[in-house]
């Protein structure tokens, strides 16, 4: 089984390993500079990279723009109690987009990172 790797560019890695960690049940696998880090949950390697740092993922486009926090593509984390999980994280002063939206598909809603990138937390229908 291959993993799978996202990336996320961050404005401080100190900040996202202690956001991913304590919150959301990742581990640090790589953290070999003060600009970069590999978090593994399951099969998903997350890459944080510092908007600013000297590596190829924070460097600018042949037209000027940089890569930068935020934006509306994420990353997704099934869970199995939505609502106590989120009153939690509420508790523990972190910040949503919006609150829980239940469909046909189940229960969302997405949580800001220190960074502003968005992390879905997903809960399926029940069986």
């Amino acid at each position: 089984m291959s993993l799978i790797r996202v990336r996320y560019i961050v404005d401080d890695v100190e900040a996202a390993i202690a956001f991913y960690t304590q919150h959301l049940d990742f581990l640090v696998k790589v953290h070999p500079a003060p600009g970069f880090a590999v978090l593994q949950r399951g099969d998903l390697n997350l890459l944080v990279n510092a908007k600013d740092g000297p590596g190829g993922a924070a460097q600018a486009m042949p037209d000027g723009r940089k890569p930068e926090p935020g934006g509306w593509n994420r990353i997704q984390l099934e869970v199995h109690d939505l609502e106590s999980l989120v009153g939690s994280l509420r508790e523990a002063g972190l910040s949503f987009r919006n609150n829980i939206v239940t469909g046909f598909g189940g229960k969302q809603i997405l949580l800001d990172d220190p960074a502003g990138n968005p992390i879905e937390l997903f809960e399926p229908p029940s069986k």
